[in-house]
């Protein structure tokens, strides 16, 4: 056994009401850590980093509390000393009252609102990219999308000067489904996507025989949004190779008037950052997530709009939205779209708490209680104005909830087609995700994984673990990185030219 004396600094104690602290790095079987208090608290067998730590004795069926909050009940005897996780941490059959949320931030205006570079469209709305895109409107259609875009990659692009991209859009539906809510959600977020603002123009391709036929797909966009869209069929244009050729043609033609495009200077009030975790661990909830908050509240003050999605991973932490909504209206639609996955889950035989993923909880989270207090984070202390449905257009400005799959690229998709021009994406175990056409910025939770994915990870939020930095310096440096990656300054997963491949829609409703 370890005889190691270590510090205090050792573990993250996040509330005095805990009964748990998170091992800052791994621990010792038998290390001493000296606490607050002046007692010696040993180990009593190997602690992972990110990991938690009994910080007294707890009985089986007590409450164990994290941030102040509940986040499940011993499953057995848990001593002082012992390692925190699945084995001995459930949700119980009946859960405490919750404690008292904190209070909705007070926001100041800053002397100098902050600004950035963006595309400004005809309908009001900016681009921080300016990109065409290639849209499927049936998995059947996706070959050729993708044929064409290629056609204009890499040194190939210069022929499209002016022009970020070419962007295929494709999916693996549209077609074998009924009409009723499965189409209609489809239908909406292609159609978010063909009018979203980081698209100069657009060209939609279906086969021609599919329940999502193209004009109806476009008639659904109003007159602005139908200006820089071209349709074609491949059905009508003769075949695959003759679609190709047409397709190409069609995007040379949408090029000229999208090079027009130039960056200029704009407001805050037209960014809309859509907020995602994925891959999180122990310190998601205590470094990159309140961190990302923290930049959240300064984008609110200074007018933009934060999108907080993934409704299962907020179950069991509502409580602290609920708290700081703008209207019972707003709440009751938050209450809604709770019940309705209680009732879905229920339904296909599983669980709210079968959310935690097999990384989620080799990170150190043990319940969807403890990730979703964490996940909450990211959404600051601003007001929360409204509530949408997946892939609905956000037209609030502040803090909205968008209803969507705690899976990212489901729920980071539905953010994209309502709007989201940004996307902000925290990890812990180290998450490459890409989101063309949007700039995805990832930032890391802990130091270590930053260094070991450093081509990856655009920020480390792991400082504020290793104490150099705390979480409102984080949150300015995020901030500011947000500005920069709105005004083009390049994300990792764009120089490594990752996100042809996330468009990932919610399929709902019966495939016939």
């Amino acid at each position: 056994m370890s005889t190691d004396r270590l510090p205090m600094h050792a573990l993250i104690v996040l509330n005095p009401s805990d009964n748990v602290a998170v091992a800052r790095a791994a621990l010792s079987p038998g290390a001493e850590v000296v606490l607050p208090d002046g007692r010696t608290l040993r180990t009593q067998s190997a602690i992972d980093a990110g990991h938690k730590i009994a910080l007294r004795p707890i009985p089986q069926g007590e409450v164990v509390l994290k941030y102040g909050q509940v986040i499940g009940v011993a499953t057995a005897d848990i001593q002082a000393g012992e390692h925190v996780h699945v084995h001995n941490l459930g949700m119980g059959q009946s859960m405490p009252p919750r404690a008292p949320a904190g209070e909705t931030t007070t926001h100041i205006a800053a002397d100098e609102p902050a600004t950035f570079d963006g595309y400004l469209r005809s309908d009001g709305r900016a681009g921080t990219r300016n990109y065409i895109g290639v849209i499927s409107s049936v998995n059947c259609s996706a070959t050729v999308c993708k044929a064409i875009a290629q056609a204009f990659s890499g040194p190939a692009l210069a022929t499209l000067p002016g022009v970020d991209g070419v962007v295929a859009i494709t999916h693996g539906s549209g077609c074998g489904m009924c009409e009723g809510e499965g189409l209609e959600l489809l239908r909406r977020t292609l159609r978010g996507y063909a009018a979203h603002p980081n698209f100069a123009a657009v060209l939609v391709v279906g086969l021609g025989c599919e329940v999502n036929q193209v004009d109806g797909l476009v008639q659904g966009l109003d007159a602005a949004a139908r200006e820089h869209i071209r349709t074609l069929t491949i059905q009508d244009a003769g075949g695959t190779r003759e679609a190709i050729e047409r397709g190409q043609a069609l995007v040379r033609e949408l090029a000229a008037p999208a090079a027009q495009a130039r960056r200029t200077r704009l407001p805050v009030s037209h960014l809309v950052v859509g907020l995602q975790c994925g891959g999180s661990d122990g310190y998601s909830g205590i470094s990159a997530n309140p961190a990302l908050g923290a930049a959240v509240d300064l984008l609110v003050r200074d007018g933009g709009t934060a999108i907080l999605s993934e409704t299962p991973e907020i179950h069991g932490a509502e409580h602290l939205l609920i708290a700081r909504v703008a209207s019972p209206e707003v709440a009751q639609r938050l209450m809604s779209r709770l019940q309705w996955w209680e009732s879905y889950a229920a339904r296909n035989g599983a669980e709210m708490n079968n959310n935690p993923s097999p990384g989620n909880k080799a990170g150190g989270i043990t319940t969807i209680l403890e990730k979703s207090l964490g996940a909450v984070a990211k959404g600051g202390g601003s007001t929360l104005v409204d509530v949408v449905e997946y892939a609905q257009p956000v037209r609030s400005q502040g803090l909205v909830f968008m209803d969507t799959p705690g899976y990212d690229p489901v729920s980071a998709t539905g953010q994209v087609a309502g709007g989201a021009n940004l996307i902000c994406f925290t990890t812990g175990r180290g998450s490459t995700y890409g989101c063309k056409p949007v700039p995805s910025l990832k930032l890391a939770t802990n130091t270590a994984m930053y260094k070991r994915m450093s081509m990856d990870m655009d920020f480390n939020a792991g400082e504020i673990v290793d104490g150099t930095m705390d979480v409102a310096q984080a949150g300015e440096r995020i901030y500011r990185l947000m500005l920069a990656a709105a005004s083009g300054q390049p994300t990792l997963s764009e120089q490594h030219g990752l996100g042809d491949n996330e468009f990932v829609p919610w399929q709902l409703g019966a495939v016939m």
